[in-house]
């Protein structure tokens, strides 16, 4: 379990594919000494388990239905990724309950500064609907977010300078893919509702 709150951000050493799927290692720095393997860490806001650790790298083995969902195929070396390692009991939750299961990936559609904040809009498909409001939580790329706006087609949230420095968000561009976990309570909302409904006749 994670809370969508970036600890902070690694670069993209490789991506090799292996059998099966690829690994992917990541430059730390002194987070490696703080890690130990089989610990689960968010990158990206996709939950993954460290499998090798050596001088300031980690490195993850990715399977190939992680690559197909997420955006972490599209890496490259010299990349920026976000990382959180899973919260501990008794931690405070100052964002919102993010299981590390991305859900689905969608577009960034604008990426710009307006004023003394950023402008960050993203595509809502039509599965996503109604599983991010207006005021409510939604993950991009394990960053937890306000949605300050949810239109037809896309979701608007407003980044404050602070977010953009200490993320992968001052290197990101419009036209990228981001990785989206929906809110956990409105999944399971929906699929209370559709249970429900299959049931009545």
């Amino acid at each position: 379990m994670f809370t969508g709150l970036v600890e902070s951000t690694a670069t993209v050493l490789s991506l090799e594919p292996r059998s099966g799927g690829s690994r992917l290692r990541l430059e730390v720095g002194a987070l490696a000494a703080e890690v130990r393997e089989g610990d689960s860490i968010a990158v990206n806001g996709c939950c993954l388990t460290v499998t090798v650790i050596e001088a300031g790298t980690i490195a993850f083995d990715l399977l190939e239905q992680t690559l197909r969902v997420t955006n972490l195929g599209d890496l490259r070396p010299g990349d920026l990724v976000n990382l959180e390692r899973a919260m501990l009991a008794g931690a405070r939750l100052g964002g919102h309950f993010v299981q590390g299961h991305v859900d689905d990936t969608v577009d960034l559609l604008t990426w710009r500064e307006e004023g003394a904040d950023w402008r960050l809009e993203v595509s809502l498909p039509k599965e996503g609907r109604g599983l991010v409001i207006p005021k409510g939580s939604i993950c991009l790329d394990g960053i937890s977010l306000t949605a300050a706006e949810v239109l037809e087609d896309r979701v608007v949230c407003w980044i404050i300078p602070h977010t953009r420095e200490v993320t992968h968000l001052s290197a990101k561009r419009a036209g990228q893919r981001m990785n989206v976990e929906w809110d956990m309570l409105a999944k399971h909302v929906r699929e209370l509702v559709r249970a429900e409904l299959a049931r009545r006749p």
